[in-house]
């Protein structure tokens, strides 16, 4: 879900100062119901490994095999339009090339985001044409049961949300590049104006950027959000808490080999009220080994590449579910 934090950063924020801003931080409330929803089985990007990501058909997938919510990441394009696709490019995952802010909604839709999909491996270019098998669904070339050829488009969020009424959600807000802060906060923003009309509040907000999480907020401010790398590292390493609008803490499993989602920590953000989500996206293998070895901290998420092994591996613990 994020890029991880650099140890240059980590270091940085161990010098005197670098909490300001955000040391007046009250705790957040223990009465909100990321805390009550444990353990859920967050597809991160709709399960990547088992899917095309960021794809219609592999949400419905997931929620069908059980995922409690879905992840995705959001872009704007040309014409203003949010998007779900994770990278700032169409490059990895789909049949054309570009910068996803430089396509208009429709040559975005146009193009086929199953077309580098490898069944167990996810986004993986220029192996032999039968690795492909859902390469061409979008255009009808490959017809998959129960599904249509708009299910392996790129999705604006408007249509994830019409596909999933009841399904919350953790959206993260993507921009073009690291220091390109006025895409994520143009990105951001229409979100917030999204999220406003649509009236719901059953998602968490997150972003690589504090600061946008910060404008986030205060254009939306009835969501529950997420600190970014800063506000993560400060509470991680120092203790300092995010600011009072976050709901939840989304850690990577480890960081350069040091444990982040472990039991210590986990009990200290319950502690302090917050829900604790842990995300894998190379910072561990995604399989039901490290599945099982995360459980044991206690955390109320995971981000799985694999929900269908999450889900298995859930029954077998025995680990209490949302809904029971």
């Amino acid at each position: 879900m994020r890029r991880p934090l650099t140890l240059a950063v980590l270091l940085v924020l161990l010098v005197p100062g670098a909490a300001v801003g955000v040391t007046g931080a009250r705790a957040a409330s223990v009465d909100h119901p990321w805390l009550e929803q444990r353990v859920v089985n967050i597809a991160h990007s709709g399960g990547e490994n088992e899917a095309p990501m960021s794809t219609l058909y592999a949400y419905r997938r997931a929620v069908g095999v059980g995922a409690d919510l879905i992840e995705l990441d959001v872009h704007s394009t040309a014409d203003g339009e949010l998007v779900v696709i994770h990278d700032s490019t169409v490059d990895r995952t789909t049949d054309g090339t570009g910068r996803v802010e430089d396509l208009t909604l429709a040559e975005v839709q146009e193009l086929d985001a199953a077309h580098w999909f490898v069944p167990g491996r996810s986004a993986v270019p220029d192996l032999s044409e039968g690795s492909y098998p859902l390469r061409g669904a979008r255009y009808g070339e490959v017809e998959v049961a129960g599904y249509g050829p708009e299910d392996f488009r790129i999705p604006a969020l408007a249509e994830v949300f019409d596909a999933f009424p009841g399904t919350s959600m953790v959206i993260e807000i993507k921009g073009t590049a690291d220091d390109d802060i006025d895409s994520y906060l143009r990105t951001g923003r229409l979100l917030a104006e999204f999220l406003n009309d649509s009236g719901r509040t059953d998602v968490i907000v997150v972003s690589f950027k504090d600061d946008v999480i910060g404008d986030f907020h205060e254009r939306a401010p009835r969501i529950g959000t997420a600190p970014g790398m800063k506000g993560t590292a400060l509470y991680f390493l120092l203790g300092i808490r995010p600011p009072e609008h976050t709901v939840a803490l989304h850690v990577p499993v480890r960081y350069e080999g040091v444990p982040m989602a472990t039991r210590w920590f986990v009990r200290r953000a319950h502690r302090d009220g917050y829900a604790v989500h842990v995300w894998f996206s190379g910072t561990a293998p995604d399989d039901a080994q490290t599945y099982r070895e995360v459980l044991r901290a206690g955390p109320d998420g995971l981000m799985p590449a694999e929900p269908s092994v999450l889900e298995e591996v859930l029954a077998e613990e025995g680990v209490e579910r949302p809904l029971g």
